[in-house]
């Protein structure tokens, strides 16, 4: 949920104002829109072939794919297994109809227009090579440029792709040369495992948790519907490997840190998150996980508080998390909000598939609680329904904590 006036989400139109106004400072945090020079990249392309040690372990396949300017992603047909490394690496140029020269497996430079782009990649150049391992609704894209040798965090398959949009392909090809290795010790990582129950979680601690989070005047939003065990460090460290980032808490720093300090896509996701109540102070901290640009009207977006108490001498994590799909009517005072999918029980398994495919999830369960919430109002009105279950996910390094502030804003 979004409170406010529609002005406070009036982000996008604002880039053109700021790049204006700002030009110095913006052209100092891009590049100009030309590649490198081809006797360069010739020079880098012999320099990264070189540039990474063969990984250690039994290689157990390789194989070479052709990657042609018109795909925007292909599925290499390789079955990659948790905790194996991929080494790949790529030759071959690609020509954009607007750029003055071809460009390598590492991409042009980017540019202005890449404020306005939406790439697969946003944190790499037009035309650079791209990957991902697993489900493509929730598997993280990274960047492979010329040679990249990356650990499987989850099983799955492979897929390549060049980080472009299917308006805008290059003419051109890749050649992808890819080779698994088997981890050293020939031990694989354990996958995620679903378990029925877990220790301390039952209905003692559940009677301490409220069911719904709430607004500053006390009315009852959000259902409170998963719960993390493990220690602040794993808990930042399984969203930002997820692809989750941090909302910041205003418009202001929104404007700053999005226009000013990056052209990711963190820039368009932090936009300001209301500041809703549990235990009797705002969320610690707020995540948001969507593609740019669309986040403006839809983005997978969660709270989550510190519990004043602890599980089994382990921190605990309490959240609610819900997807904007829109704009609704805030019946409080006839402003503009985000409206929600009244179906919560689909954001609580996004969540669940997103931190589960970093490897970072030791385990699962979904329990149902006495007397389980299953239809309600948000605080501005809008209605969703549940069958009721909470998702716990335990996290599998769960070290101990620092302290932290109790104010959201701190974290931002």
């Amino acid at each position: 949920m979004l409170a406010g006036p529609m002005k406070k989400i009036a982000f996008l139109p604002a880039l053109a104002i700021v790049a204006v106004i700002f030009p110095a400072r913006l052209a100092a945090q891009l590049v100009h829109e030309h590649p490198t020079p081809p006797q360069a990249s010739a020079k880098q392309d012999a320099q990264n072939s070189s540039a990474l040690p063969e990984p250690s372990g039994k290689k157990r396949l390789s194989q070479e794919i052709q990657l042609t300017g018109e795909h925007t992603w292909m599925d290499s047909g390789i079955d990659v297994q948790a905790g194996e490394h991929v080494l790949l690496a790529a030759t071959g140029k690609l020509r954009y109809a607007d750029a003055k020269e071809d460009n390598g497996p590492d991409g042009l430079g980017r540019g202005f227009k890449d404020l306005l782009r939406v790439l697969p990649f946003n944190e790499a150049g037009r035309g650079a090579l791209i990957g991902r391992i697993g489900d493509q609704d929730i598997a993280q894209t990274f960047l492979i440029g010329a040679r990249r040798d990356v650990l499987a965090p989850v099983s799955g398959r492979l897929s390549v792709g060049i980080n472009q949009t299917s308006d805008d392909t290059g003419d051109g090809n890749y050649a992808v040369r890819i080779e698994i290795y088997t981890p050293q010790d020939g031990s694989s990582r354990v996958a995620v495992k679903q378990v029925t129950s877990l220790p301390g979680i039952d209905p003692q601690l559940f009677a301490k948790i409220p069911r719904r989070i709430g607004d500053k005047d006390g009315n009852p939003g959000d259902m409170v519907n998963f719960l993390i065990l493990g220690s602040e460090t794993a808990m930042q460290r399984a969203f930002t490997t997820a692809g989750w980032v941090k909302v910041d808490a205003d418009v202001k720093d929104t404007v700053l840190h999005g226009v000013l300090g990056s052209l990711s896509k963190e820039s368009y996701l932090t936009m300001p998150m209301s500041q809703l109540y549990l235990f009797g102070r705002p969320q610690d901290y707020g995540w948001a996980h969507a593609e740019p640009i669309s986040v403006v009207r839809s983005r997978n977006h969660l709270r989550i508080w510190k519990a004043p108490f602890q599980v089994k001498g382990e921190t605990l994590w309490v959240g609610a998390a819900t997807h904007d799909i829109g704009f609704e009517l805030d019946q409080r005072n006839d402003g503009i909000t985000h409206k929600i999918d009244p179906d919560i029980d689909l954001e609580r398994e996004y969540l669940e598939k997103t931190l589960s495919s970093t490897g970072l999830v030791a385990e699962v369960s979904h329990i149902l609680p006495d007397n389980p919430m299953k239809e309600a109002k948000t605080a501005t009105g809008g209605a969703f329904h549940s069958n009721g279950q909470v998702l716990v996910l335990k996290l599998a390094d769960s070290g101990k904590d620092g302290s932290i502030s109790t104010s959201a804003s701190d974290k931002n």
